[in-house]
């Protein structure tokens, strides 16, 4: 499985390198079924975050024709009112990674929507061959492109609304699996996305290898639309 995780100006570092030393570990421990690399919707180049202005490297630009993963992080920035919607035309003179350190997170992903992220992801998710993975922020970024209506996704506590109001179903849980979309809540959920999608698509041993060396348990129980609805919760 070659993993691409995506990288766009204001990412959220955690949400990125949390899911990245996790499946980079399983590619080892699994004698190379695992690659994984850092993209970008415009190809090398260095992204700055949204924390501090710490930069990393996308070393490749995002192919959404290619077999196995795309992920998505969320955004890193001042959090805004539940519900609160991006201005995307905020600063439009900003050039690449010139926003204010104090931006809000809606703002930050409403601007990948100008850029050409929005037509890869979707691209990505037409490709029978992908998984979509996404981390915190990362459900509102393809839920605001149009690209999640009608599927099951999650993502922080302060942006399920958001979900629900383009047409997502919203779920409260930790990690959930909607077969070729697989999304995770708030940013620590990048460790159990990464852990769950080695079990799913290597295997539990290899999994079970890199939560030991990690020295971290996944939490929770993985949504998916399967089994009786629950009645009186």
């Amino acid at each position: 499985m070659h993993a691409q995780i995506v990288l766009f100006d204001g990412f959220d570092p955690l949400d990125v390198i949390a899911p990245y030393e996790v499946l980079h570990a399983g590619g080892a421990a699994s004698g190379g079924a695992v690659s994984v690399e850092l993209v970008s919707a415009e190809g090398p180049r260095e992204v700055v975050s949204g924390t501090g202005g710490l930069v990393l490297r996308a070393t490749g630009t995002l192919d959404p024709g290619r077999a196995g993963l795309v992920l998505v992080p969320g955004a890193s920035g001042r959090v805004g009112e539940p519900g609160e919607v991006a201005d995307v035309d905020a600063d439009p003179d900003a050039g690449e990674g010139q926003w204010r350190q104090d931006e809000f997170i809606p703002v930050l992903i409403g601007r990948t929507l100008t850029t050409e992220l929005p037509a890869l992801l979707g691209a990505a998710m037409a490709n029978p061959r992908m998984t979509v993975a996404a981390v915190c922020g990362g459900s509102l970024v393809l839920a605001m492109a149009g690209l999640l209506e009608g599927r099951h996704a999650t993502t922080h506590h302060l942006g399920l609304d958001v979900l629900d109001a383009t047409g997502v179903h919203a779920v409260r849980a930790r990690l959930v699996d909607d077969g070729d979309l697989v999304t995770g809540a708030g940013v620590t959920s990048g460790l159990d996305l990464g852990l769950y999608l080695l079990e799913r698509e290597v295997g539990p041993r290899i999994a079970q290898a890199v939560e030991e060396l990690f020295a971290h348990e996944r939490r929770g129980t993985v949504w998916r639309e399967r089994g009786p609805v629950p009645v009186g919760f």
